[in-house]
């Protein structure tokens, strides 16, 4: 055969980009029937709130001879809670023996107490409308979701709050929870708030967490939109 003097087709680059996840952290304290009993309390007042999201249990606050301390993973996964790693207790402890351990993640960064909404969530998007309009405060662990276009928030966003739309986000308060712009490939998204201490902000895929935030926008009214492969942060003032 003749030699083949085609050049080599050139690979393709491979791109690696981070994403960060929340996980909510619970941790019981004694007695453990009084503490189920107030998370089924919890869990009837907010039935959505632990649902399909990562749960970190720290069993810190108990002993290894806690009374009940054997039926408490049990009882979380009855609950439909998904335990994603439990820390402060020992497999080789009696009571934790009959457990399912995850294989999941230690670390983590700390983003303080979250506060549990009792109250219903905001309505439905409505598809036909071009914005989402929020007429009051995100509070801690709700979402709010729009693929379709627009959210502004007249409000601000809590920490521990997302609040995601397939156009841009607009917070006309202080934007402390997470807020992603241009979900579905929309890379012409912006995120725009009248302060910014945001525990994560993304466009396209691309993201800052609160540590990688420049210091001399912290504070400030920022509007943020991606320039190439990086995410350029701007005053609005």
């Amino acid at each position: 055969m003749p030699p083949d003097d085609r050049e080599p087709r050139p690979l393709p680059q491979i791109r690696v980009r981070g994403r960060s996840f929340m996980a909510l952290v619970l941790s019981p304290e004694p007695p453990l029937a009084d503490w189920v009993a107030a998370l089924d309390l919890q869990i009837s007042k907010s039935a959505p709130f632990f649902a399909a999201k990562p749960v970190i249990l720290d069993c810190g606050l108990l002993q290894a001879d806690e009374h009940g301390l054997d039926a408490l993973v049990p009882a979380l996964l009855d609950r439909g809670i998904r335990l994603i790693e439990i820390e402060g207790a020992d497999p080789d402890w009696p009571a934790t023996a009959g457990w399912e351990w995850p294989e999941g993640y230690s670390g983590g960064r700390a983003i303080g107490a979250i506060e549990i909404p009792e109250e219903a969530p905001p309505p439905p998007p409505d598809p036909s409308r071009a914005s989402l309009v929020i007429d009051e405060p995100v509070r801690s662990g709700q979402t709010v979701s729009f693929p379709d276009g627009d959210v502004v928030v007249l409000g601000s966003v809590a920490s521990g709050a997302e609040v995601s739309a397939g156009g841009s986000v607009h917070v006309y308060g202080t934007l402390r929870g997470r807020a992603f712009a241009g979900v579905g490939g929309n890379n012409g998204g912006r995120i725009l708030c009248r302060r910014l201490h945001a525990e994560l902000i993304a466009i396209g895929g691309l993201y800052m967490t609160a540590e990688d935030l420049p210091a001399d926008r912290i504070g400030q009214s920022v509007q943020v939109r991606l320039d190439g492969e990086r995410l350029m942060l701007l005053p609005l003032d």
